[in-house]
Parts: structure tokens; sequence; C-alpha cells
């Protein structure tokens, strides 16, 4: 990128969500000069807060967690005391029963009852056996990770709801990025231990920090310190063109609200409109296949539906999942419970309703007053609220809140990146900037780079996010799936002769077992006869205690739980040991190898 003095410099950001402002707050610590263009009413982008009669409701429940040092810091630099820790609570809502997500196994057992968990179980070790040979959508990938049935009954339906299109035709992209290391087994083993030092699972945080008034305070609190060192926000106000001139971007003509037009120039753009408008908006038109391409990334919607209601307490949760399809409510966010503050009065709750949506579809277009009493008869329907309760409600529309990531979007992005990149003074940064479902925490980290590349630094910003191990501890470096660091031989070898986890298996075992004997007992009881299960009952020769009885089918539970525990981490044992012999093997011939090429085929 062609560098100049920064009293030369102007850098026009459009989009005053969590990546531009970012942007603008690092070009202000830099001291590049620029203007920001927000086309919505309030900065924030999906990170806003709303305010109906004093009720602050989120577009989307907005944890503020990151393993990235910088973000934190400048979280805490702009908020101070005013970003609170508070703790996670979360529930899952399907069949009509509650589910604790994270997983607690007991309560799942409880819920689903030791038939469905023997499906499970049983599911997830012929998924482990026999896994799909391929991984293209989210139906494969889960599939391979949780076994068909937990896909079934856990994935399917809410996934279904947040996309409108089948699993088959989400890419597996998407589970990569958002559910990253997570699978049955981490979960049971999370769950069972606890945390341990070393990696955490992004969805399975049990903490994270929340803005005393909503995510809406950290962005509107950074507006007025931009303001104050200079750097003005204009809302209501859309880039509606993007002129360019070769292979530079030379300026952009802005749009109000009341239709007037001006241009404005600009020595550089940070842009965090969505790829599909930025296209669209380029003056000379790109090539038609380019305008195609863009045109072929898809957004899905969002609505959130405030209630009010009478009543001070309803659940301890932040939030619920809705995983039952007779409903299209996809998920329920407790205000009250992000912090006491968001609600003006003790003696009320605020309900966040959301409804993910195509614009102008039914509930899109769905007037006001009719929406807030749809979500609300749908609420009443699954136990949550009294409707008689339910005294005020409003209703936000947010479009283009969560990129697709469908069939066709790999190669429209390919496509669309390869034009764009050859304007050396365009910067894509942030969730829509980029066609990527980033984290808040990641999409500020691409501002932080593209800013930081106007003072001369060089950074890739396309390469932020979807690295395996994002919220590592200690992590060097940030690094995009898409651009694998180098490995070592053994770093190889330890990945393609992976052990076996004596807990997992063993847990596995464990529930299998013990499942197994408390089914085998149960039919034989309900079976009858006389005498009952003598064959069975010659386990008492080897479990102390067991009989073919109600009480015999608990305790044969424990006991056969207990034996898988046992085998399974015996069974691990062994099977690691011969891997570890195989692995030693395989280096051990590596490093001939090495040596004999180096000897026949290195330089002189």
């Amino acid at each position: 990128m062609k560098q100049s003095g920064n009293d030369e410099r102007f850098c026009v950001i459009a989009g005053a969500g969590p990546a531009g402002l970012t942007a603008a707050y690092e070009l202000s610590k830099l001291g590049i000069p620029g203007v920001l263009f927000e086309r919505d009413v309030r900065v924030g982008g999906l990170a806003q807060t709303g305010d109906f009669r004093g009720y602050r409701f989120d577009i989307g429940g907005h944890r503020f967690f990151t393993k990235i040092d910088f973000v934190q810091d400048l979280w805490f630099e702009i908020l101070g005391e005013d970003l609170l820790e508070r703790p996670r609570l979360s529930r899952i809502y399907y069949d009509e029963k509650f589910f604790d997500y994270p997983l607690k196994p007991w309560n799942a057992l409880a819920g689903l009852g030791p038939v469905e968990a023997l499906r499970i179980g049983l599911s997830y070790l012929r998924a482990r056996a026999l896994p799909e040979p391929e991984e293209h959508n989210f139906e494969q990938w889960i599939t391979n990770r949780f076994g068909r049935r937990l896909y079934e009954i856990f994935f399917q339906s809410y996934t279904e709801k947040v996309w409108g299109i089948p699993c088959s035709q989400i890419r597996a992209d998407w589970a990569a990025q958002r559910i990253k290391q997570l699978d049955l087994l981490r979960a049971v083993k999370n769950a069972v231990l606890g945390a341990r030092k070393g990696p955490v699972i992004d969805s399975l945080i049990e903490r994270f920090h929340y803005p005393r008034l909503g995510p809406g305070m950290m962005w509107t609190r950074c507006c007025e310190i931009l303001a104050g060192r200079g750097y003005e926000t204009h809302l209501q106000t859309e880039v509606h063109r993007v002129h360019h001139v070769d292979s530079r971007i030379t300026g952009v003509t802005i749009r109000d609200a009341g239709g007037r037009e001006r241009f404005v120039a600009a020595t550089d753009l940070i842009s965090s409109m969505p790829i599909r408008d930025l296209v669209n908006a380029l003056e000379p038109a790109p090539p038609a296949d380019v305008l195609e391409a863009g045109n072929a990334l898809s957004y899905r919607d969002f609505v959130t539906v405030l209630l009010v209601i009478d009543q001070p307490d309803l659940f301890p949760d932040n939030w619920i999942y809705i995983h039952s399809p007779e409903v299209r409510l996809g998920r329920i966010q407790n205000f009250k419970n992000w912090s006491p503050e968001m609600v003006p009065e003790g003696s009320t709750t605020a309900l966040g309703l959301e409804y993910f949506v195509s614009e102008g579809d039914a509930i899109w277009s769905m007037p006001d007053p009719e929406l807030v009493a749809f979500a609300a008869e749908e609420c009443a329907r699954i136990g949550i609220v009294d409707l008689a309760k339910v005294v005020d409600g409003a209703v936000v529309r947010m479009p283009k809140a969560y990129p697709t990531y469908d069939e066709k979007y790999p190669r429209a992005l390919q496509r669309t990146r390869a034009y764009l990149d050859r304007f050396e003074n365009l910067q894509q940064v942030g969730r829509n900037g980029q066609h990527r479902y980033n984290n808040q925490d990641h999409s500020m980290v691409t501002a932080i780079y593209a800013a930081r590349n106007l003072a001369g630094e060089k950074h890739e910003i396309w390469n932020v996010n979807l690295e395996e191990e994002y919220l590592e501890h200690t992590r060097p470096e940030i690094r995009d799936r898409a651009t694998p660091a180098p490995l070592r031989v053994e770093e190889l070898v330890r990945v393609a002769f992976a052990r076996y986890d004596p807990v997992a298996l063993g847990g596995s075992l464990a529930l299998t077992f013990g499942t197994g004997l408390f089914l085998a007992t149960a039919i034989l009881l309900f079976a009858g006869g006389d005498p009952i299960g003598p064959n069975l009952a010659l386990l008492a020769n080897y479990l102390p205690g067991y009989a073919v009885t109600w009480g015999g089918a608990v305790l044969g539970f424990f006991q056969g739980a207990a034996l898988g525990a046992l085998l399974g981490g015996a069974l691990a044992k062994l099977l690691n040991g011969t891997i570890e012999l195989h692995a030693r093997r395989f280096l051990y011939q590596t490093a001939i190898g090495a040596v004999l090429e180096s000897v026949e085929g290195g330089e002189p």
C-alpha cells in the first residue's frame, strides 16, 4: 500500500458498527484523520442497544469475551468499571423440557430418558466408527462429531430456523468456525471434570463481560470519545457510490436521510458495508460476472420483539434457545439477567424474542402490533409467559444480520475478493465487510489491523479468525484456516497418530454399559415370568448386590457404568501404547529418509 504523510491522508469509514468505530478509534491514536458514515439511526450495528420507554434491549445478546489481549484492553479503556463481569446461564427448550447448555450429563439424561440417552450413545459410536467420508455441509460436520441422533434433537431444528434452509445446504465452514473444537465427548468431559488449564471452547464459556447499559453503551461511548478527537459520525447517511480510477478509490458519494447527495474525497476507504452493497456501489461498475457474484452473496435478516412483562422474575437464564419446531421463535433473551440496569423497574421484566427471517417475508412484513401479539402468543404457547402479564412491546428489524454460508458463497466470495483486491487503498473489515461470521472481537481485530496498515504496518486482515485454536490461552498469532501455519514433522505425526482420550472413551463405554444393563433389566421386569431373567441374574456373581429388580436395575446402571469406565480407560491406554510404537517407528523412518534425501538430493 502506498504511504504518505498523515496530514495528506483522509480515510472514509463506511459503517459505524464495532468494526468501523474500532477502525476510527485506532486511527485517532495514529493521528490519521477520517470520518464515519452510518445508514442506521444509531451506532453499534448488530451490537447496538435499543431503548423503548426506558427498557434497554440488545439486537441479539452480545457477550464480551475474548482471548485477544489488546481487544480486551480496548474494551476496558473505553468503559472501565462500566464493563461488568456476569455469570452465564443458558438452556435449550426442546420437547416441552429445559436442558442445561453447556451440557450437564445428569440433567440431559433426566430430560431425555435412558432409552434416548442410549440411542444417542450408540449413534455417536456409529458416527465415530463409520463417519461421513466427506464434510461438505453442516449436517455431515455435526453428525461426525455428535452422532445423527443428537444432531436431529439439538442441532437440526434450531439451525434451520436460523438460516431458513436445510442443514444439507449450509456449508461446513460455518460449523467449523462457530462451533470449533467442540464434540460430544469433549462436551461431556468438560461437564464432568470442569474446565481445565488449556484451550477453552467458546461455546462453553461460563462467565463473560457485559456493559452496564448493554453493548450499545460501548459504541456510544466510543463515538463520544471520537467526537472529542475530531472524528465525526454521520448517522442515517449511507455510502451510495464508491468512485475509483484505475486501482485506487478516489472518494464516495454519500446520501442522507433526506435524499441529498454529496461527494467526499478520500485517500483511503475502510469498508464494513456488505460486500454485495459495496460491489453494487462501485462507480464505474465492475464487470458483469463480479456483479453477479456479489449479488449471489446472501444474508439472513433478524427481528427482535421486545416484550415488557409485569412480573419481577420469569426465569434465571441470560438466554434460552428454542429448538421446538412448532414455533418460529428462535431464542429468548432476559435482559435483566444480563444487567439489572437494562430495565427501569425491578418489578417488571423485559424479554427479547428473536426471529431469524428474510427481508420481505411474512414475519418481517407483519405490522408491529400484530408481530408483538404473535410473539407473545408463541412465548405463551411454550409456557414462558402468561399472556395476561404482557403489558407492552416493540419491534426492531435488522437487515443483513448474518452472512449466509450457502452452497453459492465460496465461489461468489472468491470472485468478488479477486476483483476488490485490485484496489490498493480499500480494506474490508467486520462481519459483513468480509462476509464472514466473525464474533465482535475478531471484527475489531480486522479494523485495528486495517488502521495500522495505513500507518505503514503490513497485516493481512483476511487472515483474522477461523483458526482452530481461536480461544487458546496462549496464542502467538491469529491465523485463518485457509492460511495454515508451518508444521514440524513431530506436529504432523501427533495429528496423524492421534491418541485416544481415556476419559472420553471411558465415559462413552460407561454410558453404554450402564444404560444397556438398566434397559436389559427393565425389559425383563416388564416381560415378567417366573423366575424373572434367570440368565441375567447370574451377573450377581460378578456385580455384588445386583438382582433382576428395579433396585437392581438402578444399582446395575452404576455398576455397569463403573465397569465401562474402567474398561474404557484401560483400553485407551493399551491402544495409545500401540499407537505410540507406530508413531516412534514412523519418526525413526522419517529421520532416516531425511538424512538420505540430504545426501542424495541436497544442495552442495
